[in-house]
């Protein structure tokens, strides 16, 4: 979760159609920086905006414990003592460490919290980004192996086995905080929601008056407000990973932050961007990095996953769907074109 600063028309990847035929509904909304990004909550129930503070205190928590940026974070504490000893740790960064872990077996290692080494070769998202030498790369990527973090359930430690590992939940961590924001809402007796954090949306309910929400899925490289296409859910996350998050470019080349840890470098596929539905956002944003696997491989992992399902952009604007959206999706954009597999 590297600190940068971005347009907010740039990140925020999703948006709601969030208007509702009950007018008598009011919603309170607020947005706050967190977690390197924009963070909107809005919530649609008659509740005290003490429900909105004690929502963006659960992500300000989450993100003091897992951000790397942030040096006593507890993720931080684990990276200074990668080949040294093992970090206690807080349930929540052990959970999130644990499900980081699971999903990489499932996206047979393309999803990687151990790319940190690479990731700050990079820099990509703030004013140091570069590209780095394929020497630089050749002699990092040895520490990227997911399979060498050590977790102690009993103890709720974690280690990173050799010196100079690092994990970034940057990934991850938002989804759960996502996940721990609508926990909180719930509690306090909110049932018709929108969590919105950067892109990683998450509904809960349906609007007021029963129907789904609708959600536009932004269009790569155009402004905010722009979409492709929408997506009708309720209960559900819906979180993108694109090419057009954040990039920057050297001698006419486009290099993004969806990092292929096999390579060292920037997956190069031809997709523009992968959009995960699912019941949970933390699900949902470790997901979306099958983007890395590219459009075959990562169609195929998303359709095999119950209760998942994913919308593929190519960069020739054309669009692949799991079989699970077909009649709940459409394209409203003339230049995409829905495919089928």
């Amino acid at each position: 979760m590297k600190k940068f600063i971005v347009l907010f028309s740039i990140f925020l990847l999703i948006f709601i159609f969030s208007g509702c035929s009950n007018k008598n509904s009011q919603p309170i909304s607020d947005t706050k920086f967190a977690l390197d990004t924009y963070c909107t909550l809005t919530v649609y129930d008659k509740v005290p905006k003490k429900v909105l503070d004690d929502g963006f205190k659960a992500i300000e928590d989450i993100e003091k414990k897992m951000s790397v940026t942030i040096e006593d974070s507890e993720v931080s504490e684990i990276n200074k003592n990668a080949g040294i000893r093992p970090v206690k740790v807080s349930p929540d960064t052990f959970y999130v460490i644990k499900k980081a872990i699971h999903f990489s077996e499932i996206e047979k290692g393309y999803f990687d919290i151990t790319v940190g080494p690479i990731v700050n070769l990079w820099n990509i998202g703030t004013d140091k980004a570069r590209v780095p030498s394929a020497e630089e790369i050749k002699a990092k990527l040895p520490l990227v192996n997911y399979k060498n973090i050590v977790l102690d359930e009993k103890n709720m430690t974690v280690m990173l086995k050799d010196k100079g590992m690092s994990i970034d939940l940057g990934g991850i961590a938002k989804g759960y905080a996502a996940d721990k924001v609508a926990e909180v809402l719930k509690k306090e007796g909110v049932k018709h929601a929108i969590i919105n954090l950067g892109g990683d949306v998450l509904t809960i309910g349906t609007k007021p008056d029963g129907t789904n929400w609708r959600v536009g899925i932004q269009t790569p490289f155009k402004p905010r407000g722009e979409y492709f296409g929408i997506v009708e859910v309720a209960e559900k996350a819906v979180v993108t990973s694109g090419v057009y998050e954040r990039y920057f470019e050297k001698d006419g080349k486009l290099y993004h932050h969806i990092l292929n840890p096999f390579t060292g470098y920037p997956a190069d596929n031809h997709l523009y961007s992968v959009t995960i539905i699912t019941d949970t956002s933390i699900d949902g944003d470790a997901l979306a990095k099958v983007f890395v696997m590219g459009l075959d491989e990562g169609l195929k992992v998303a359709e095999n996953l119950p209760g998942v399902e994913a919308i593929f952009v190519t960069d020739d604007k054309k669009v692949y769907i799991t079989s699970g959206l077909k009649g709940n999706f459409r394209i409203t954009d003339p230049e995409y074109t829905l495919m089928t597999k």
